[in-house]
């Protein structure tokens, strides 16, 4: 059976953004070979090649950089970050017709095994076997080439591709908001105020939560967060207050008890705050990736019934999100604050890790 190609050229060669277990970070050769892509070589049942065009930098892929791990998942060798990226179809195999080289698609970064129970009920982020591309050791998306499996490219039709990059973050973002039960008129607090906390905080807006706060240790984030949704209420978490405290400002903010807290930091002191923040029977929803280990409030979880709960990833959210970004009901240009082309890789990693550049969000292009 013969590949499908087309005008779509693969015509410089395909290069990748590297860490390893010394925490060192480069720019370097990747596979595919440019010379694979544009023969359509290698394809296997259902798989396509995407020409990747634009990749945001997660805070997890500066994790793997600076720390080498999170949680069980370790960089135990040369690796290749990246997974949230947009691009265009290069070539697809015969079994592949929904796509055709020329579509421009969101790569969803994982595949899962389709035959375990979490796959089974529709909640695959929960893949005993998944591979999630930039989560060791599976190389990311920070390529100029990637081969992917059709099923998990979606079409973004004339959305640009920095749009359809951003798509990945705000599939996080509407987990949590469909898990958390945000509803119309809900009172909610969105603990931190980064990339993942301010696609939060514009999801909360357009679900009509109200009153909504956002919090952060950051002056300029809190600033940002108020220029994007100015009906949001901000606070400045202050070195030296406890998490009983902090509760106890952001409950006289609202002016009303807080139902949902979405945390987006992991960290402990914020995990704490939006404990100390919600009323009794409220919710604690974290997103935020942390330590293995930390310490939180159990008796104030006990004695006032709040339910904690988690989020790992995302299922079933791409189609949602483009839906929610082609009708303008999300709008999350803003918060692209600096762009790279993928040869300066290693500066572009190195704008998102340092605060003193003010970046939100960091996107690599590829031509």
């Amino acid at each position: 059976m013969s590949t499908t190609t087309t005008t779509v050229t693969a015509s410089k060669p395909n290069v990748g953004v590297y860490t390893d277990p010394e925490h060192k970070l480069w720019v370097a050769d990747a596979k595919p070979s440019k010379e694979d892509v544009a023969d359509g070589k290698d394809l296997q049942v259902g798989e396509v090649y995407v020409k990747v065009r634009s990749t945001g930098i997660c805070g997890s892929d500066i994790h793997f950089w600076h720390a080498g791990a999170i949680g069980p998942m370790v960089v135990r060798d040369t690796h290749i970050l990246g997974h949230e990226s947009a691009g265009e179809i290069v070539a697809v195999h015969p079994t592949v017709t929904h796509l055709k080289p020329g579509d421009r698609v969101a790569v969803e970064p994982n595949i899962i095994c389709n035959a375990c129970e979490p796959c089974l009920t529709g909640r695959y982020n929960g893949c005993l076997s998944v591979k999630f591309l930039s989560t060791p050791p599976f190389p990311g998306l920070l390529r100029r080439y990637v081969k992917h499996p059709a099923v998990w490219c979606h079409k973004i039709g004339n959305m640009s591709y920095e749009l359809g990059a951003m798509l990945e973050p705000l599939s996080v973002a509407l987990a949590g908001m469909e898990r958390a039960k945000v509803a119309l008129g809900d009172p909610v607090l969105v603990c931190g105020a980064g990339p993942i906390g301010l696609m939060t905080l514009l999801c909360c807006a357009a679900a009509g939560a109200e009153p909504l706060v956002v919090t952060d240790i950051d002056e300029g984030r809190l600033k940002f967060a108020k220029e994007i949704v100015p009906r949001a209420r901000t606070y400045k978490v202050e070195r030296g207050k406890n998490g009983e405290q902090c509760g106890d400002d952001i409950r006289e903010l609202a002016g009303t008890p807080i139902n949902v807290a979405i945390e987006c930091t992991g960290v402990e002191s914020s995990v704490a705050n939006a404990i100390y923040s919600v009323k009794f029977g409220g919710r604690v929803f974290v997103i935020g990736v942390g330590k293995n280990e930390i310490n939180i409030p159990f008796m104030r979880l006990s004695t006032q019934e709040i339910d904690l709960q988690f989020q790992y990833r995302y299922s079933n959210t791409w189609p949602k999100a483009i839906r929610l970004i082609e009708g303008g009901v999300i709008d999350v240009t803003r918060l692209v604050t600096h762009r790279f082309d993928i040869e300066d890789g290693v500066k572009a990693f190195e704008t998102a890790a340092d605060p003193k550049t003010g970046a939100i969000k960091v996107l690599i292009q590829s031509e």
